[in-house]
């Protein structure tokens, strides 16, 4: 074995799972049915699948009606489909910071993206104080992947394979162009000309820190790796941990033709090259699904599949019927599609309305694998597995927060049960039933004033917890951000 696990976990987790689902008439919502006691067999293989600004609305399995994902809807259709699952933050580094450290970003200085060339410019990346799940997996025996995009920290103190990750192929930065023939050309031409500081877009991609002459589109590429990590890992005892991050569908907005031209009654040039990005994941995932069968690891495998903030709606994106888009506070900014699939152990056909959150990863996959978390680490997310297969909500009488800052302001959002509080656009505090109204179109404040001052308060008192950011994502954002005295959480938490 590739290590010795010290902390042995109980062979089998029982739980009471759903077999069956029906759907409750007076409210429209599927309700799982118990029917039936399974076991939750120890130490699975785990397959994280991150999508880049996927909108919630842009996979069939959520209701898309012109981007078929027919691989992804299979899965999620032989699994349970999450209605309310949120990120951590609207936007890629932080949301990925959380799900990496289980915290909340603003917790750990991480609240914001790290900026372009960072590895070269600010030199600084997610707190090497917090242990990253993988390396708690990786500790615990498995053997662990990333694929694709970083954006956690680009200098060596920072890169995967040190924290936690045994095989890392893909970029460093927060995002990259899609065709090797172009990047690498103007990538080339900027070395010509003396350039000492080339944008990250452009760099050649790498693997375990040597840089590799890639000739794939980007997203095939990383699900052909992808392909050889699994069939890898089928030859190996030990079970795999692969954090699968595709780039897409992120801009630069760039498709293959034969993708395209499946697109073409799509007049929007903008929606027809984001979808034809999003078929491409889809037809990766069809091979990767292939190479877990053909190397009998699929009945072992957990699959879970997400976006890592809403759908940025200005480069084709949809999050129908959630309100706005990437880097908002309100439900379109941070819920996301997500579902989960292990054959025969997690219910198939089933949806899962209660809200769950990314936080919820760490200590979740952490007790599935039987790893230790190491004494002291802070956590903001729960174990949600039990509650899960019994359909139980995790978060009952418990919130989930939302945090973006602005330029002299933040946006806020706190959900608890069906209740949700806004601030945004320095305007002032509103309130929805979220569950009954999910387009957060009807302002009940005045009619519970009181629920929406213990949402406000609740929010203030998880604001104590935060500390000042690490960086900003540009220069100018962090000087305004000193001349404005920020985050003046006093201003931000005012009822009035």
């Amino acid at each position: 074995m590739k290590k010795i696990v010290t902390i042995i976990s109980a062979f089998f987790l029982l739980a009471t799972i759903s077999c069956t689902s029906t759907k409750d008439k007076s409210n429209s919502k599927t309700v799982a049915k118990t029917t039936s006691t399974i076991e939750t067999p120890a130490r699975p293989n785990i397959l994280f699948i991150l999508c880049d600004d996927l909108g919630y609305s842009d996979v069939g399995f959520n209701g898309s009606k012109d981007i078929p994902t027919p691989n992804l809807d299979a899965l999620a259709n032989n699994g349970t489909i999450f209605t309310s699952a949120y990120v951590a933050h609207p936007f890629c580094g932080p949301s990925r910071a959380a799900l990496m450290t289980g915290r909340y970003p603003h917790e750990i200085g991480a609240q914001f993206n790290l900026p372009p060339n960072s590895g070269e410019t600010i030199k600084k990346g997610i707190s090497l104080e917090e242990t990253f799940i993988s390396k708690v997996l990786d500790e615990a025996g498995y053997n662990t992947g990333a694929i694709g995009k970083w954006h956690l920290g680009s200098n060596p103190e920072f890169h995967p394979n040190v924290r936690g990750f045994d095989d890392f192929f893909g970029f460093l930065g927060g995002g990259h162009n899609y065709f090797p023939e172009q990047y690498r050309k103007a990538y080339a031409q900027q070395e010509a000309n003396g350039n000492k500081l080339i944008w990250d877009y452009l760099h050649p991609l790498e693997h375990n820190g040597k840089q590799i002459k890639e000739t794939e589109y980007l997203t095939d590429a990383f699900s052909r790796e992808a392909v050889r990590f699994i069939t890898d890992a089928g030859k190996n005892e030990d079970p795999f941990f692969l954090y699968l991050a595709y780039n897409a569908p992120h801009t630069p907005l760039e498709a293959k033709e034969e993708d395209l031209k499946l697109f073409s009654h799509i007049k929007d040039k903008k929606r027809r090259t984001y979808a034809a990005m999003v078929y491409a994941v889809d037809r990766g995932v069809k091979r990767i699904l292939q190479s877990l069968k053909d190397s009998n690891q699929l009945e072992n495998t957990l699959i879970i599949f997400l976006s890592d903030n809403g759908g940025k709606t200005t480069s084709g994106a949809t999050n129908f019927p959630l309100k706005e888009g990437k880097g908002s506070a309100y439900e379109g900014g941070y819920r996301v599609p997500m579902f989960f699939n292990w054959p025969n152990v997690v219910p198939a056909g089933n949806t899962f309305n209660a809200p769950v959150s990314a936080l919820d990863f760490y200590p979740t996959l952490a007790k599935l694998a039987g790893a230790e978390i190491p004494t002291g680490k802070k956590l903001d997310g729960k174990n949600i597995w039990d509650n899960f297969l019994m359909n139980k909500d995790s978060y009952k009488d418990d919130n989930i927060f939302v945090m973006r800052h602005r330029n002299g302001f933040s946006d806020v959002g706190v959900r608890k049960n069906d209740w949700k509080a806004v601030k945004a656009y320095n305007q002032k505090w509103k309130l929805f039933n979220i569950t009954n109204d999910i387009e957060e179109k009807n302002d009940v404040k005045n009619q519970h004033p009181e629920i929406l001052q213990d949402l406000v308060k609740d929010a203030e008192d998880w604001s104590k917890l935060h500390i000042q950011p690490f960086w900003w994502h540009n220069v100018k954002t962090g000087v305004e951000w000193k001349k404005d005295n920020m985050p003046k959480f006093d201003e931000t938490f005012k009822l009035d």
